[in-house]
């Protein structure tokens, strides 16, 4: 394996002791139509026991650690069940990457206190919610396809919208289950629930929206502080 520049470590993919995520990826690409991509995943230190040294990309600072494409890149996310196959034969601990919009789901992430309250208030009004996907510092929602120029009009009405809540739609990325990162074991708070057109069913945008910067807003510090 070759050295990455500038770091004097000799660094290896992480072999995960969970259950691999090559099923999923294969769930989300053919059973789902969702475009996926590897993570770029996380790096061992050969001379320390194989203990985790963050991420596997070349940058030291990296700030999502393992979760976020690198080599390819997020362009050659695809539904093609040979070309994922291919993929996590090579690299079968991989994280999963979802390519968000265009035909694929777009989510909502906030912090993961934030995201709690923000579930407990929709289901208290009654809001179906489709997939919900948590890590232990960040929860996503994922909602129905949404261009930017609608995204804009929606926040446009808003008052204030905490830096805190991010937005994943063309062009963005979202890790899914049940991948390993550098902030831990990415998992389902709210699983899937496949509709009869056999993919999920995901909620519009807007059901959402007010809910999740209420949220944001009243998590400490106002929601201000950007966390991964």
């Amino acid at each position: 394996m070759r050295e990455i520049p500038g770091r004097r470590r000799r660094l290896r993919f992480r072999r995960s002791e969970r259950p691999a995520p090559p099923g999923t990826a294969l769930t989300c690409a053919t059973a789902w139509q969702w475009p996926v991509i590897p993570g770029v995943g996380l790096a061992l230190d050969g001379g320390r026991g194989g203990a985790a040294q963050g991420c596997a990309c070349p940058d030291p600072e990296c700030v999502v650690p393992g979760a976020h494409p690198f080599d390819p890149g997020l362009l050659a996310a695809t539904t093609d069940a040979r070309m994922v196959r291919w993929w996590w034969e090579k690299r079968p601990d991989a994280p999963v990457v979802l390519a968000t919009g265009g035909r694929a789901p777009c989510a909502l992430s906030l912090p993961a206190l934030a995201g709690a309250r923000a579930l407990v208030a929709l289901d208290r009004m009654g809001v179906r919610l489709g997939p919900v996907v948590a890590t232990p510092t960040r929860w996503s929602l994922l909602v129905d396809p949404y261009s930017l120029e609608r995204l804009g009009e929606l926040l446009y009405a808003k008052d204030h919208v905490p830096s805190s809540l991010r937005f994943h739609g063309d062009g963005g990325y979202l890790v899914l289950p049940a991948s390993q990162t550098g902030a831990g074991p990415v998992r389902w708070e709210r699983e899937p629930a496949v509709g009869r057109d056999g993919r999920p069913w995901l909620p519009d945008v807007e059901t959402v929206l007010d809910a999740l910067v209420t949220a944001s807003s009243g998590a400490p510090g106002g929601g201000s502080r950007l966390a991964y």
